[in-house]
C-alpha cells in the first residue's frame, strides 16, 4: 500500500524546508531548527489566502441593508461581512453543483475555500441540527459527489462537526463503530483529491475530557490519513484553551500513530469566542446554544501563533443561530440581532 496522500504532501514540505535551511546555513546565518521539526509544528496552510464567499449570510445581509437604505445596519454588520467564513454543505441533496461552484469561484480568485461537510447519518443526535443522510450507502454516495466536485483544486474540508465526540459520549440511535467506519471511508474518499486538506471534527476543549479516548475514536475515524482535526466549531471556548487542548490531543495521537506518520495538526473556529464561553453557572445547553453576551473572535488567518496550529477560521458563520433556544430561529438560519450583538461584544 502506498503512503497516504497527507504524508506525501508533508514530505514535499519537509524537502523544501531542508533546502531553505541549508541555504541559510551556507550564508553564515544562525541555522534554523531541523527542517523536519519545523514542518511538523508550523502551519501547513501558511501563506494561503482564504476565500470570502460573497453569498455568505454576512455579505448578503450587508448588501440587502444597503439596498434598503439601512446604512446603520449595514455598518453594524460590516465586521462580519468582511471576513472569510466557511460554507456549510448540509442537505442530503446531491452536493456536486454547490461544491463545484464554490471551488471554481475560489480558484478563479486564487484563494482557498473552506467547506463543511455536514450530512452524516444520525446528525446531531436528533437535536437542533437533526438530519443527515438516510443511511451509510447514501452518505458515501453523497461524500463521493462532494469530493468529485472539488477536482484537484485546493480546498479545506471540515468533516462532520460533532460526529466523533457525540459517538464517544453516546448518541441515541448511533452505533459508534459504524460512525467511525463511515468517517474513515469519507476521509479516504476526500484524500483522493490532491488539493483537499481534510480536518475531522473533534469537538471542543470542554466536551470530551478523556483525551486518550477521543484520540482512539479519531484513529478509528481515519485521522492518520487526514490532515488533522478541527476544534471549537460553533462553540465559544477561548483560542488559548483550544490551542492547549489541540496540542495535547495531537501529542496523544502521535503516540499511537503508525511509524512515519506526521503529527496531526488542527484548526480552531474563532468566529464567536471573543468573550469565551458563558460562566460555569450556565446549564449544559446554555453553554453552547445561543448564549447571550458573546463576541466575535480573532479574524481568520492561515499563519497563527501556536504549535501544530494550521489556522484560525470562522467556521460557524457569525450571526447564524445554534437552534431554537434562547429565542433563536432554527439552527443555521441568519439571526441579525445575534450578529449585531457579536459585533458589539
Amino acid at each position: 500500500m502506498t503512503a497516504p496522500t497527507r504524508r506525501r504532501r508533508w514530505l514535499r514540505g519537509a524537502a523544501l524546508a531542508t533546502v531553505a535551511a541549508t541555504a541559510a546555513a551556507c550564508g553564515g546565518d544562525t541555522p534554523d531548527p531541523p527542517a523536519q521539526e519545523q514542518v511538523a509544528t508550523e502551519s501547513r496552510l501558511a501563506g494561503e489566502e482564504l476565500w470570502l464567499n460573497p453569498e455568505g449570510h454576512g455579505p448578503v445581509a450587508v448588501e440587502e441593508a444597503r439596498a434598503d437604505g439601512r446604512t446603520e445596519d449595514a455598518e453594524a454588520l460590516t465586521p462580519i461581512a468582511e471576513q472569510p467564513t466557511a460554507t456549510w454543505i448540509a442537505t442530503p441533496d446531491n452536493p456536486y453543483e454547490a461544491v463545484e461552484e464554490i471551488s471554481l469561484a475560489a480558484e478563479e480568485a486564487g484563494e482557498l475555500p473552506v467547506l463543511v461537510a455536514y450530512n452524516v447519518p444520525g446528525r446531531d443526535c436528533g437535536l437542533y441540527s437533526a438530519g443527515g443522510a438516510a443511511d451509510v450507502d447514501a452518505y458515501l454516495e453523497w461524500i463521493g459527489s462532494f469530493a468529485a466536485a472539488l477536482g484537484d483544486r485546493p480546498a479545506v474540508v471540515v468533516l462532520e462537526p460533532d460526529a466523533v465526540p457525540q459517538a464517544v459520549v453516546g448518541c441515541e440511535g448511533v452505533d459508534p463503530e459504524q460512525r467511525y467506519q463511515v468517517l474513515a471511508q469519507a476521509v479516504d474518499i476526500l484524500d483522493r483529491q490532491q488539493g483537499t486538506r481534510t480536518y475531522i471534527d473533534a469537538g471542543n476543549a470542554s466536551w470530551v475530557t478523556d483525551v486518550p479516548v477521543l484520540a482512539d475514536a479519531l484513529r478509528r475515524s481515519g485521522i492518520d490519513r487526514a490532515d488533522g482535526f478541527s476544534l471549537n466549531v460553533s462553540n465559544y471556548e477561548t483560542t488559548e484553551a483550544s490551542t492547549e487542548y489541540g496540542v495535547a490531543l495531537s501529542e496523544t495521537l502521535e503516540q499511537g500513530a503508525p511509524e512515519g506518520t506526521p503529527p496531526a495538526h488542527f484548526v480552531i473556529d474563532t468566529s464567536r469566542n471573543g468573550a469565551g464561553p458563558p460562566g460555569e453557572a450556565s446549564d449544559a445547553e446554555g453553554r453552547w446554544c445561543n448564549p447571550p453576551g458573546r463576541a466575535l473572535g480573532e479574524p481568520p488567518t492561515t499563519s497563527p501563533e501556536g504549535e501544530r496550529l494550521d489556522a484560525l477560521l470562522w467556521i460557524k458563520q457569525p450571526g447564524d443561530s445554534d437552534g431554537t433556544c434562547g429565542g433563536g430561529p432554527p439552527a443555521g438560519q441568519w439571526w441579525p440581532e445575534a450578529a449585531e450583538e457579536l459585533v458589539a461584544g
